[in-house]
């Protein structure tokens, strides 16, 4: 098998590895650089379990080869904090609302909803269960998901709370 080296750019970090060319990004996010946040679901890109931000969007890492992403931007679930935070405020908003149960799906939803947030000030509840529609949690309904993610778009706005 064909390898070839890559550097990656993952949450703010380059890293340098060698991988075959059809070496999968989450096999090289989770496997070679121990991202336990990045994790397995589906293997076909439906279930939303293996999402992370490329160059600030959400994408399926199950579905892209590690080569392809050379010189982009990678972020995970744990390079959203400040280096001066313990949390993101994200993170927070799903906290206070008991919006993750076991927690296997929180990193791609909370991934997917602050892409959103990103893109739109005020996403209706409507607007935040579409983007939602490819992260498949299996422990509960989503309300509590999406009352986070509106909760932490208002913060965003500075208005503390939903208006």
């Amino acid at each position: 098998m064909t390898k070839t080296q890559v550097q990656l750019r993952v949450n703010g970090r380059t890293h340098e590895l060698w991988v075959g060319t059809n070496r999968l990004l989450l096999d090289a996010l989770h496997d070679d650089l121990g991202m336990a946040d990045v994790r397995y679901g589906c293997g076909e890109g439906v279930c939303g379990t293996c999402t992370i931000l490329l160059d600030g969007e959400p994408v399926s890492a199950c579905l892209l080869f590690a080569v392809q992403v050379e010189g982009r931007e990678i972020t995970t679930l744990t390079g959203l904090p400040a280096a001066d935070a313990e949390s993101h405020p994200i993170q927070d908003c799903f906290l206070q609302a008991g919006a993750a149960q076991c927690g296997f799906c929180t990193p791609g939803m909370m991934l997917t909803a602050l892409a959103l947030v990103e893109r739109t000030e005020r996403p209706t509840r409507e607007d935040i269960r579409y983007e939602l529609v490819g992260n498949l949690c299996r422990c509960t309904g989503y309300t509590k998901i999406v009352d986070a993610v509106e909760e932490y778009a208002c913060r965003r706005r500075g208005n503390g709370s939903h208006d």
